[in-house]
């Protein structure tokens, strides 16, 4: 119980450091700090199996990732911290619907528990059944949107050229 305790709060203090920390990437490593303890949660529960896939998949995969592309796209920092509070009440509204829905969760009785020894085939097949094509195309979708997201820039210095200008040159000169 100490244990659980210890990794629970460092998971939930580095979480809140996460949205707090200023400079992004120290940001993304109490993000990568956040997915160490929960994968120990993970292990005090007796998923060996779940916290080692959380281990490679999330940090090693995602939060390297997310380290790598933080650091490549050179963002202001000034420019984050600018209109933090505008959002203030939106993630507070969030912050108080996802309380209930915990505490709603914990008080309901008709949530069956899954049994132990084959809780990782159950909850594959509950989580995935029948539904694996709307997942694969949630996330295509989302990762399109991000990567046009990230790589639009509003510039007014962009050099742009004039194809049909181009051709009439290149047949001028091969006249």
């Amino acid at each position: 119980m100490i244990l659980f305790s210890v990794f629970s709060s460092i998971a939930l203090v580095s979480s809140v450091m996460v949205i707090r920390a200023k400079n992004p990437v120290h940001s993304v490593l109490f993000f990568i700090l956040v997915f160490f303890n929960t994968s120990d949660l993970l292990i005090l529960l007796g998923l060996d199996f779940f916290a080692m896939i959380f281990l490679v998949v999330y940090i090693g995969a995602i939060a390297i990732l997310f380290l790598f592309i933080v650091m490549m796209l050179n963002i202001k920092i000034a420019k984050i911290h600018e209109n933090v509070l505008r959002y203030l009440p939106v993630g507070g509204i969030i912050g108080v619907i996802f309380l209930l829905e915990i505490f709603f969760i914990v008080d309901n009785d008709y949530i069956p528990i899954l049994p132990m020894k084959l809780s990782t085939t159950y909850l594959t097949y509950t989580v995935y059944a029948e539904k694996i094509q709307n997942w694969t195309n949630l996330e295509t979708l989302v990762a399109m949107i991000g990567a046009i997201v990230l790589t639009m820039h509003k510039t007014t210095q962009v050099k742009r050229q004039d194809v049909f200008r181009l051709l009439r040159m290149f047949r001028k000169t091969q006249e």
